[in-house]
């Protein structure tokens, strides 16, 4: 009787043993299923499951960076991409991405999400309604700040800050980074993908639709190439196919939700005026569509993240 008693307490034991290490394992997996969805944070950016306009627009298996891995472009984004600046597309693609990867760093970037991350991100950019903000001190104390295009930190650092993590460009945006900064090209055209070798190389590419300059500093080692999937998806899912294709700081919001755990916005939109100008320069427009961006689509999907808590926008002098 004692054996049988001991022998039912071993079974049942081994039975609970087993169902522990099912629960282990199945927890595992959700995690790894997941991982995007979990961070380290108080609150993770796309943690939330219960808003459908987000999650029909948010999509976490899109390539964020071009490799030579996922390099094949869709029938549908290849034209599409081509198609954004006509008279570019006798540039032979596949040939192209072959010689990228020799210079560059081929890997996949940031696919380190999980729960031991926390990832605060700033992403500036260019708008008036930094002047007299003081938020300087709060961007560099980000792990991340992207910047786009031409704006520049020096003189104006306390309101912009001084640091740069990542500057997003394309060749007629390019400008001089230090040897800390990631190079992010935004390609609106396979001929800028063939600038980014020879901006380091032969820097004999002097033209595109203007003048552009033939070579910048920047560090090889810190290159990274948007890629068209990411730009087609952004055009489809966020913008809805409004404009001719996203502004190089939408792109750049977009792309800040995937990298990103939490994500602070700087340098967005009018002035509290409504008067539009860059921060560095007194060039005064009205609020701000062009034939190529919806620059008031892209605004007001911006201020929904903010008021989803998906995003923090911070709007200038005055403001929270």
């Amino acid at each position: 009787m004692a054996r049988c008693f001991q022998l039912k307490c071993l079974l049942k034991a081994v039975f609970i043993g087993i169902i522990i290490i099912c629960l282990i394992i199945s927890i595992f997996l959700q995690l790894s299923i997941n991982s995007e969805d979990i961070c380290g944070c108080i609150r993770c950016l796309t943690g939330d499951k219960e808003d459908p306009w987000f999650t029909q627009r948010y999509n976490s298996r899109v390539p964020k960076l071009l490799s030579s891995q996922n390099s094949n472009l869709s029938t549908n984004t290849s034209r599409w991409w081509q198609g954004l600046q006509p008279g570019y597309t006798k540039v032979n693609y596949s040939a192209v991405v072959e010689n990228l990867f020799v210079m560059f760093p081929d890997e996949e970037h940031y696919s380190d999400s999980g729960p031991h991350r926390c990832r605060l991100c700033a992403l500036v950019g260019n708008s008036g309604n930094l002047e007299g903000s003081h938020y300087g001190p709060l961007i560099d104390a980000h792990d991340f700040v992207i910047r786009m295009n031409t704006s520049p930190t020096k003189g104006y650092e306390k309101d912009v800050g001084s640091k740069t993590t990542h500057r997003a460009i394309y060749p007629e945006s390019a400008i001089d980074m230090d040897n800390s900064t990631h190079l992010i090209l935004v390609p609106f055209k396979a001929l800028d993908l063939q600038w980014l070798i020879s901006i380091f190389t032969t820097k004999h590419i002097k033209r595109t639709y203007r003048p552009i300059k033939s070579t910048i500093q920047a560090n090889m080692d810190k290159v990274m190439i948007l890629h068209p999937e990411f730009i087609i998806y952004v055009y489809e899912n966020w913008l809805q196919k409004q404009g001719k294709y996203p502004s190089t700081g939408f792109l750049m919001l977009v792309f800040s939700l995937h990298i990103c755990d939490q994500v602070n916005v700087f340098g967005f939109g009018a002035r509290e005026d409504g008067r539009w100008h860059h921060y560095f320069d007194k060039k005064y427009a009205v609020f701000h569509n062009t034939p190529e961006h919806k620059g008031s689509v892209e605004y007001n999907i911006t201020l929904t993240l903010h008021q989803k808590n998906k995003i923090h926008l911070y709007k200038g002098r005055g403001s929270i």
